[in-house]
């Protein structure tokens, strides 16, 4: 009789918890890009919510040394760029190899492009179906 009292407590109380529900989670703030020293978020990392259409000098130790450089929601998308914000770029392609969006499986490893050490400063943009 005990086993089958603590079993139908057991019961209870798993349906108490699962009756409370899921935790909301807040929608991610666009403009969130994850950027870090090593390949798949790995070494050193550092997570900020950019602004847009502005340029952004990549923090002090990831300038020129970042290998994962991840937008983190699909409503905008990044140009990377080489040169810090106040370099005059004169490369007729932009100074840079184009967007990376959060589906762009480049933003895990900027190695296998070797932007890895060329990336300094980026740039982002809201998707043109995507408001704010």
């Amino acid at each position: 009789m005990q086993l089958f009292t603590t079993i139908t407590s057991l019961v209870a109380a798993a349906a108490c918890v699962s009756a409370r529900g899921r935790p909301v989670r807040a929608k991610r703030d666009i403009g969130g890009v994850l950027i870090c020293n090593g390949a798949n978020a790995t070494g050193a990392c550092h997570y900020e919510v950019y602004s847009m259409t502005d340029c952004h000098d990549l923090p002090d130790g990831f300038s020129a040394n970042s290998k994962t450089f991840a937008p983190d929601g699909d409503g905008f998308y990044c140009w990377p760029k080489v040169g810090q914000c106040d370099d005059i770029c004169t490369s007729p392609t932009g100074c840079t190899f184009g967007a990376v969006s959060f589906y762009n499986p480049v933003k895990w490893d900027l190695s296998t492009i070797q932007w890895d050490h060329l990336i300094q400063s980026f740039e982002c943009r809201l998707n043109d179906t995507t408001t704010a």
